[in-house]
C-alpha cells in the first residue's frame, strides 16, 4: 500500500460512513447542518486546545504544531486538522471549540473536551500534569448539558433531550492507557498487576461504564474509535528491536483491546433503548492484503450496507 493510500484510508472510510448516515439531497441551495452538534472527547488525537489552558507540559500551541492549520498553533497535536475537525466540516458545523475556552454562553454547534496525555483510566498521562481524563471529560459535559444549555432551548427539557439525540459524539481514546501506562514500565506497575488480556478488559469494562453514563445525559449518537498500531510510532520502534517496520508485539498488545470493542459497542447498543454506538476504524497496520468491506451500522432510517472502500494493495 502507498503511504498515500494508508494516510488516507481513515478518511476515506470516515466519508463512506457519513455518506450512508446522511445520504446527500439533489438541492444545490444551501443546505442546513446533518446534525446540530460535535461533541468531541479524547486525548491528543482530538484535543483542540484545552491542555493549552491546563497546568502540563503536554502543551502544543507553538510551531511546528499549526504550521498547515488556518489559525496557527492552536492547541491540536498536528500540523493541521484533527479528525474531529474533518468531520465537522462534512457535518456542515463550525469546528468545536475547546471546552475550557468558553467560559459564558456556549455554542449550540458543539464543544471539544479532549485533552492530550489522557486516558481512559484516571491516573493515565498524570506524569504530565494535569489533563482531563475520560471521567473528567464526560462530567464537564455533564455541567454543560445541566448548567449551561438549558438556556438555550427556554428551560424546555424536551426540546434539550431532541437536540442531544440528535447530536453526534466523537470519541477517540485509549492509547495513552498503554503508551503512558501499560507500557511505562518506568513510571507504573500496571502491567505487572494485569495480564495483557485482563488489562484490556478493564479498559473495555470501563469505557462500557462511561459510555452508559454519556447515554444516561442524553446522548444518543457515538462513534468511538479503536486504537490505532502503537507499535509502529517512531516512539516505540526507536526504543524497542523489531524484525519489520514495526514493533508487532505491541500491536498485539493494542488489539486485545480492539478485538473486544466491538461486541461491547453492539451490547451498549442493543440494551440501552434508541441508542446507537457505532465503531470507528482506526487500526489499518496489515489490512492492505485484502480488499476491505467497512460495514455501515444503522443509524435512525439508514439500512445496512457495506462498501468496499478500497482495491486489494499492490
Amino acid at each position: 500500500m502507498s503511504r498515500k493510500l494508508s494516510v488516507m484510508a481513515p478518511f476515506t472510510f470516515l466519508f463512506i460512513f457519513f455518506q450512508c448516515l446522511f445520504p446527500a439531497t439533489s438541492s444545490t441551495s444551501p443546505q442546513p447542518p446533518l446534525a446540530p452538534a460535535l461533541y468531541v472527547f479524547g486525548d491528543s488525537l482530538l484535543d483542540s486546545g484545552n491542555n493549552n489552558i491546563l497546568p502540563t507540559i503536554a502543551k502544543v500551541n507553538y510551531l511546528p504544531y499549526g504550521a498547515n492549520f488556518p489559525r496557527g498553533h492552536t492547541g491540536r497535536f498536528t500540523n493541521g486538522k484533527t479528525l474531529a475537525d474533518f468531520v465537522a466540516e462534512f457535518l456542515g458545523l463550525p469546528y468545536s471549540p475547546p471546552c475550557l475556552s468558553v467560559n459564558n454562553s456556549v455554542p449550540l454547534t458543539g464543544l471539544n473536551y479532549a485533552s492530550g496525555g489522557c486516558g481512559i483510566l484516571p491516573e493515565t498521562g498524570r506524569q504530565f500534569g494535569k489533563c482531563l481524563s475520560l471521567e473528567e471529560q464526560f462530567g464537564l459535559f455533564e455541567k454543560t448539558v445541566k448548567s449551561k444549555l438549558p438556556s438555550h432551548f427556554n428551560s424546555n427539557p424536551e426540546k434539550l433531550s431532541d437536540y442531544l439525540s440528535k447530536s453526534i459524539v466523537v470519541i477517540s481514546i485509549g492509547s495513552n492507557d498503554y503508551l503512558n501506562n501499560y507500557f511505562n514500565t518506568k513510571l507504573s506497575d500496571t502491567s505487572k498487576r494485569f495480564g495483557p488480556e485482563p488489562f484490556a478488559q478493564l479498559l473495555v469494562d470501563s469505557l462500557s461504564g462511561q459510555l452508559e453514563r454519556l447515554y444516561n445525559i442524553g446522548v444518543r449518537k457515538a462513534i468511538t474509535f479503536e486504537i490505532g498500531p502503537l507499535g509502529c510510532i517512531p516512539w516505540i520502534t526507536r526504543n524497542h528491536k523489531q524484525n519489520g517496520t514495526c514493533v508487532e508485539e505491541k500491536n498485539q498488545l493494542v488489539q486485545y483491546f480492539n478485538n473486544r470493542l466491538p461486541a461491547m459497542l453492539k451490547n451498549l447498543t442493543t440494551t440501552l433503548k434508541g441508542s446507537n454506538f457505532v465503531l470507528g476504524h482506526a487500526y489499518w497496520h496489515n489490512r492492505c492484503e485484502e480488499s476491505m468491506l467497512l460495514s455501515m451500522v444503522e443509524w435512525d432510517n439508514i439500512v445496512h450496507s457495506k462498501v468496499a472502500a478500497m482495491p486489494k494493495c499492490r
